[in-house]
């Protein structure tokens, strides 16, 4: 089993975007998908059980280490949307069960020096620190064409101590798509075939680490 944490140390940089968009791809894949959701917003839960009846169902749980012991045991591909600022004591629940751990930044100022702290303190997480459990960082509602986008990219590749695997970019497409319980790999029309190709990166380096 595949198991994704997905973790920040703030608010509204796109936790629920990746796990929602995973959870998609790997549903339309025929993997067994379930989304633990112990963000208290609930945002990836709820949008677990809009899914329409045309595309393929991905289980949905609130909590946190009690959710993941209700777990069917043909489950696939498992993803944990954390709250927003978590540090060990919040993540520690799931450290041992994760295969990987993704954290979504924003690309201004603000954000990526908290990131960067956020990161200090992954590092001295003793799983993370044996490397044991990978860390990767997915640089989210990028405008590529700006120079502010690549300019922070550039930066946090620079200062981090952990890989950034890909690039996002910025698109009303997927606040249209939760609130329909639906994901951009959920559709193979040439109009999100651009969005899809943005998650390639990140999907191969999960594959490489699991």
């Amino acid at each position: 089993m595949l198991t994704v944490l997905v973790a920040s140390s703030k608010g509204g940089c796109g936790k629920s975007t990746l796990v929602t968009q995973l959870a998609s791809h790997w549903a339309q894949e025929g993997r067994h998908t379930a989304i633990v959701d112990a963000d208290r917003q609930g945002s990836s839960y709820r949008w677990a059980t809009l899914r329409p009846d045309g595309v393929p169902g991905v289980l949905g749980l609130e909590g946190g280490r009690k959710a993941l012991q209700k777990l069917p045991p043909d489950t696939d591909r498992v993803l944990i949307d954390t709250p927003a600022g978590s540090h060990e004591r919040e993540l520690e629940p799931y450290l041992e069960q994760a295969s990987v751990l993704l954290v979504p930044v924003l690309p201004s100022s603000f954000d990526l020096h908290a990131t960067l702290d956020f990161l200090g303190h992954l590092g001295g997480i003793a799983r993370i620190r044996r490397g044991k459990l990978p860390v990767a960082l997915v640089a989210n509602r990028l405008k590529p064409w700006t120079h502010a986008s690549q300019d922070a990219v550039a930066q946090l590749a620079e200062q981090s101590p952990f890989p950034v695997v890909a690039q996002l970019r910025d698109s009303q497409a997927y606040v249209l798509l939760t609130a329909l319980g639906k994901g951009i790999f959920d559709y193979h029309s040439e109009q999100v075939r651009n969005q899809q190709q943005d998650w390639a990166p990140l999907l191969r380096w999960i594959k490489r680490q699991h």
